[in-house]
């Protein structure tokens, strides 16, 4: 387990005079597998993202200390990879090929981050970074990381020492709830995909650890996608890929009225993966644009010679058993072939979900579900939907449709526009817990 340490608030987070951000890896692995894509072909790209509180009834502006997130942030523009991270990454070989070559490695190590614009708005947050998509893409989790640990720090300042013992007693209870259950099922596999929104380092360090203690093997606790947390626990390092690549893209390829290259895009962002990575990171991602408008461009071709899906919203049940199941039938597979296949629920997941979607699928397809908020951020205390989302490249207007209209971004005029090019049909509009 995570040791105890004296500058900690009962092991919940570290006190104010620590950085939130320990180092540049306290990242997501895919930004790293993004960001090496993008250093290869949209190096000079300008994006801008943009920070948005999806649980609009909690105004965090009034909450969080604005002098902390000032400083929080400016020490991220200061972070590198130090040597002993460059050699991490340079000996990441876990899916099969070299991941990363030594100039992008090279590029991480002089990285300087673009800088940050914020204010607070009818007590919410405005904070925003813009500059190459090369360097502005690793903004996301830091950022979000710290707004989630002022956050917490902000609640913890009205509990008494004792309720903050009891704080931690909840946690850890519900944690070994969770580890009593997975004791019994080790068909359910799962990742940890809860960076971005764990209540804070600390506790997401210490779930981590516990599980890998309880659930020793690499059987059914994969691995995490928090890639300090791989390095410091032998742990797989999990991602492949974002909604920002293809969204970005889609801009790019926006250059006619009738939509024709936003339509292109997906098929053009498919093959540049794939060009790259190969099978290693075939895991495609198809909400972007909403389910349906992807399986329009995927060929059988690749659906045999992909691994398989990421599903990110909408109800994983109908999205795999309805969409993702007889699309491979459409594709001529039989019911071993598609056993093969791997489908990876990570949208808003609670261990009865992910039971019951591995009760629904275990004979039919792998399931390995990404768990992010419920298992890094569950102590009792109320949780927020927070996102940083890409929101123009090179000054045009990107777009999110996804399977639920909840989790949309972009210009309203713009969503419509992209609707009508993807012939985006009905759905059901679901509040973003998560």
């Amino acid at each position: 387990m995570v040791p105890a340490q004296p500058d900690m608030e009962r092991g919940l987070t570290l006190k104010a005079d620590k950085p939130i951000i320990k180092s540049f890896l306290w990242q997501d692995f895919y930004k790293f597998t993004m960001g090496y894509f993008v250093y290869h072909l949209y190096k000079d790209v300008t994006v801008r993202y943009a920070f948005k509180n999806r649980t609009t009834g909690i105004h965090i502006g009034n909450l969080i200390d604005i002098g902390a997130l000032k400083e929080e942030l400016d020490h991220v523009r200061t972070l590198h990879i130090t040597r002993s991270e460059h050699h991490y990454l340079r000996g990441t070989f876990e899916y099969g090929n070299k991941m990363f070559s030594d100039d992008y490695l090279d590029f991480l190590r002089d990285i300087t981050m673009p800088d940050y614009h914020f204010e607070v708005v009818d007590g919410q947050i405005a904070l925003e970074f813009e500059g190459p998509w090369s360097t502005a893409i690793y903004w996301e989790i830091f950022a979000l990381v710290i707004v989630q640990t002022l956050l917490g720090r902000a609640v913890l300042k009205r509990h008494s020492r004792f309720e903050l013992d009891a704080v931690r007693a909840e946690g850890v209870r519900r944690l070994a709830d969770k580890i009593a259950i997975l004791k019994t099922r080790p068909d359910i596999i799962f990742s940890d995909f809860g960076t971005r929104r764990a209540f804070s380092p600390e506790w997401q360090e210490y779930v981590v650890g516990a599980l890998s203690e309880e659930l020793p093997g690499g059987y059914q606790f994969l691995g995490t996608s928090n890639v300090w947390l791989a390095m410091q626990y032998g742990l797989l390092p999990m991602g492949t890929d974002a909604h920002e690549r293809t969204m970005v893209i889609a801009a790019l390829m926006d250059n006619d009225p009738e939509g024709n290259g936003v339509r292109a895009a997906i098929s053009t962002a498919t093959q540049q993966w794939w060009d790259l990575y190969n099978y290693g990171l075939s895991i495609a991602l198809p909400d972007t644009f909403g389910t349906d408008a992807f399986l329009r461009s995927f060929t059988p071709a690749q659906a045999y010679t992909w691994k398989g899906f990421r599903q990110d919203s909408g109800d994983p049940l109908d999205i795999i058993g309805n969409k993702y199941i007889p699309f491979y039938r459409q594709c001529g597979m039989n019911d071993g072939e598609i056993r093969g296949k791997l489908a990876i629920p990570s949208d808003g997941l609670e261990l009865p979900l992910m039971t019951k979607i591995t009760d629904t699928f275990k004979d039919v397809v792998r399931i390995s579900s990404g768990w992010g908020t419920n298992l890094t951020n569950d102590l009792g205390l109320k949780t927020l939907s927070i996102v940083i989302k890409v929101v123009s490249a090179n000054g045009r207007g990107t777009v999110k449709l996804s399977d639920n209209p909840t989790k949309a971004m972009g210009r309203s005029e713009d969503i419509a526009r992209y609707m009508k090019i993807f012939v985006y049909g009905a759905h059901d509009s679901v509040e973003c817990k998560y």
